[in-house]
């Protein structure tokens, strides 16, 4: 459910959304860690001008908090497609 919302948001901001993906991994107890793939060149709008993106991201991840009672991680990696 969360990386499905993380994967549409990524796509709005991008410039080649065929690019994004999510993946969520499971680091232990109650905690996972969502990372999104996408173009080396949209790194940057992801992460946005210091890091008001992505923080923007993590506040709203850190509501589904209340509805699971998982914490997550959020990362973003580059690929070359």
């Amino acid at each position: 459910m969360v990386e499905n919302f993380v994967r549409e948001f990524a796509k709005l901001i991008v410039s080649h959304p065929e690019a994004v993906r999510v993946e969520r991994h499971n680091l232990g107890e109650k905690f996972d860690e969502i990372v999104i793939y996408a173009h080396k060149e949209d790194a940057g709008k992801l992460i946005g001008k210091e890091g008001r993106t992505i923080n923007a991201l993590k506040t709203l991840i850190g509501g589904c908090k209340a509805k699971d009672g998982i914490s997550y991680r959020v990362n973003v990696r580059t690929t070359e497609e």
